[in-house]
Order: structure tokens, then sequence, then C-alpha cells
């Protein structure tokens, strides 16, 4: 069975305020995927961030995925109000969220599948559901091992994330730290 990664908005946000989607693409390898409501949120970031417009077109985290049936919906609803805060007035605040751990917990074709997200309470959430999390710092990390990116130039890159006002929980302190 294959292990499917699913990035989070801000994960696509982080890697898109620095013009290096391509590098998340190739970091992912195949295995990106991403809910309807994450594709949604995207589409809305995509005026502050606006390589975010090549990321539907260009296919590589497949067609969104649609929750449709009732007993995902009620879950989905549940999660996103009950556990990261969501409200009636805001429908589609903490969505994405939601919807990424409903799909990982209750269908079979992405259990074992891991989120990425660099949003501590829902990482905390995920991961007491069993879910594997990475963020942004790790998705960095594979792509400097891997030979994707330099460590000096994922160091850089990093940093350049957090001066453009984005929010990583943890950063490189040198360029080797992502070696390991």
């Amino acid at each position: 069975m294959r292990t499917w990664w699913f990035p989070d908005n801000t994960v696509l946000c982080n890697f898109a305020a620095v013009d290096r989607l391509l590098l998340l693409e190739k970091t992912l390898d195949g295995r990106g995927r991403w809910t309807q409501a994450v594709a949604h949120e995207a589409g809305r970031s995509a005026p502050y961030h606006p390589p975010l417009r090549k990321v539907a077109d260009g296919g590589w985290l497949g067609e969104p995925i649609e929750i449709t049936a009732d007993t995902e919906l009620a879950e989905v609803e549940r999660v996103r109000r009950a556990v990261f805060g969501g409200d009636a007035s805001v429908p589609t605040k903490h969505l994405g969220e939601a919807e990424t751990c409903v799909l990982i917990t209750r269908r079979p074709e992405y259990h074992g599948s891991l989120w990425i997200t660099d949003d501590r309470s829902a990482g905390a959430f995920a991961r007491r559901r069993g879910i594997t999390v990475k963020e942004t710092y790790d998705l960095m990390s594979q792509a400097a091992v891997e030979g994707l990116v330099s460590p000096a130039e994922g160091h850089r890159l990093l940093h350049a994330m957090v001066s453009a006002g984005r929010h990583l929980h943890r950063l490189s302190q040198r360029p080797e730290d992502l070696l390991y």
C-alpha cells in the first residue's frame, strides 16, 4: 500500500513564499495529495503567494480529494469545531485540517499516510490520533539529504520563509543541521 503525503496550506504557502514549489514537488516525489478544502485554501492564498496558482495546474498533488459520505462529513464537522475551534459563521475555517485528519484515519487507502503541517496544535492533535506528522523543516532536511538542495541553500530558504512572514516552529541553526 502506498503512503501518501498530505501537505496543508501552511506548507504550500511556505514554499510558495520563496518561489520553491518545484522543490516541494520533487521532495514529495509523487506521494503528494490534498483535500478539496486545502486546494480551495491554496486558491485563496494565491493572491498573496502567486506561485500557488501553478499547484493545481501542475497536477502533482492529484485531483483534490472530495469528502461526500455523510458519516465522513459529520466527522469532519465535529473535528473542525470541537478540536480546531471552527465555528458555524466561518464554515471553511480549519476545514482543510479536519478533512485531512478524517481521510487519514477513516479511509483504508490513506491509513499510514502522513500529514505535513506547521500548525502546532493541528500537528499535536494528529499525532494523538496516530498520524505521522512532518513540518516544513523536515521536508527541507529530506531535500538536503536526498541532494535536491544543498544544505546551505536549504538553510537559506528556511530563514527566507521566516523573513517573508511565514511561521516555522523549527529552523536550522547552521546548514549542516539539515543533514541529521
